[in-house]
């Protein structure tokens, strides 16, 4: 019976990491990441029903270090309402930080009822770590911390000033714009970043979407893209579009010009995209983009091509090759640029240069809720953020919640 119980968290712990992966990547749908955690939550009630036995397997599972295995113990502690049980958790997270996104999926996967007080003492911490993780349990099921909140927004720790603020713009505090605007001016860059794109989710279309754009030029890749997809969305095409062609004239940054093409949904780029999938460093990324716009499925439309040979891209078997970074693109087709383009000519007519597109159609409400049921999760986060910005006051929809939770919410048409 033991091995049974075993394998029923080996199971969960695997496959949260594989849902860690899916719910932002390219080749996962709604469908998709439903099924994966209909599997999941069977898998947690076999856990549920074995009890004591089955916390401690998960308990001695805490030692892998790992967020596969602190989600599972995470949610079986929630769930008892046994603080001993979830302080173990605690102590496992603290000492190694990197299993944090475990524990605040465990929040984000229980109902709020299992709760029981643990976010308040988590907010109510003198632990700036530890207020930090009360914050980002209560954004994953868009509960607002209250009180916390405001006070974290002024708090001396600018690493604490910069979770609170991502959390008011997901959350859409849109009253607390004046406090979130006042840290443009901050010292810290980090959390003039996080000013820049909360009040810019919050409904600030001057200063702050301008502001976000301007650590696109940073070097760091994850700020960089949070501001694209964030910013440009904010900004009128006019001024929008010139961001390409700036983006695009220097080579460190010509990646993120042809990720801004994506994010700006103006077929006028279309043309520029099927020259950049002739360049084997990011092909890939244009056809992504391409796909943004248009919504073609280049695999299911036997769009793709060929890897392009004596192309590397991803850690070597050369020893000395010092540069260990995955390729940030592996789960992206490769666009094959002459049927791409052929694909084109026949369907440009449908696209009107001048306005934006996402996944084939022109942004709208009704059109964006589709793609909420219907995309892939890159694509539906991008929905999820321009219903955001068409909307500051509402929460950000949560692309990364339980699928089975978001079909429910999402309705029937799925």
């Amino acid at each position: 019976m033991k091995h049974v119980i075993c394998q029923h968290a080996e199971v969960v712990a695997f496959s949260w990491l594989l849902r860690n992966v899916g719910t932002r990547a390219p080749y996962y749908s709604l469908t998709d990441l439903s099924t994966l955690d209909v599997r999941i939550e069977a898998h947690i009630d076999g856990l549920r029903i074995a009890g004591e036995t089955a916390w401690e397997i998960c308990a001695a599972a805490l030692a892998n270090e790992e967020g596969g295995e602190v989600f599972a113990a995470a949610v079986l502690a929630l769930e008892s309402g046994e603080s001993d049980k979830l302080r173990q958790v605690y102590e496992l997270v603290g000492s190694v930080p990197e299993t944090l996104p475990g524990l605040v999926s465990a929040f984000g996967w229980v109902d709020r009822a299992w709760w029981r007080g643990q976010v308040a003492d988590l907010l109510g911490s003198d632990d700036v770590f530890w207020r930090r993780v009360g914050l980002a349990a209560s954004a994953t099921q868009r509960a607002d911390p209250g009180r916390v909140l405001v006070e974290s927004l002024q708090a001396e720790s600018p690493e604490l000033r910069a979770t609170a603020l991502r959390v008011a713009g997901v959350l859409g505090r849109n009253d607390l714009l004046p406090i979130v605007l006042e840290q443009l001016q901050d010292d810290d860059a980090l959390v003039r970043f996080h000013a820049a794109c909360a009040a810019t989710l919050l409904g600030d279309e001057t200063v702050a979407p301008r502001q976000a754009l301007s650590c696109v030029e940073t070097g760091r890749l994850r700020e960089a893209e949070r501001a694209l997809r964030i910013a440009l969305r904010a900004l009128p095409l006019n001024e929008a579009l010139p961001w390409v062609g700036r983006l695009a004239r220097r080579p460190e940054t010509l990646r993120h010009a042809v990720t801004a093409c994506g994010v700006i949904g103006d077929p006028e780029a279309v043309p520029w995209l099927l020259e950049q999938m002739r360049v084997p460093e990011i092909s890939r990324v244009a056809g992504e983009a391409f796909t943004m716009i248009t919504g073609v499925d280049l695999a299911y439309e036997d769009l793709e091509g060929e890897w392009p040979e004596g192309f590397q891209a991803g850690p070597t078997e050369n020893p000395e090759d010092e540069d260990v970074a995955m390729d940030p693109d592996e789960d992206l087709p490769w666009p094959d640029p002459v049927l791409v383009t052929d694909w084109w000519s026949s369907h440009r007519e449908r696209f009107s240069p001048g306005q934006r597109y996402l996944v084939g159609n022109r942004i709208g409400r009704e059109h964006l809720q589709w793609v909420l049921r219907h995309g892939m999760q890159r694509q539906r986060a991008a929905a999820a953020l321009e219903l955001k910005l068409l909307h500051p006051a509402e929460p950000l929809f949560e692309t990364r919640a339980p699928g089975f939770a978001q079909q429910q919410v999402l309705g029937s048409g799925i």
